[in-house]
């Protein structure tokens, strides 16, 4: 089962290594006005 976050709740803080592996922290955009997260499944 999922846990779903309520509307206008900020999202846990998180690591993923990006497309080049570079580990990067949901933390590090904190203060932008937007972000947009892609999941790739099945990318390695």
């Amino acid at each position: 089962m999922l846990n779903h976050l309520p509307v206008n709740e900020p999202a846990p803080d998180f690591m993923l290594a990006d497309i080049n592996g570079k580990t990067i922290q949901l933390s590090e955009f904190r203060g932008r006005l937007n972000v947009v997260l892609v999941f790739n499944r099945g990318f390695t």
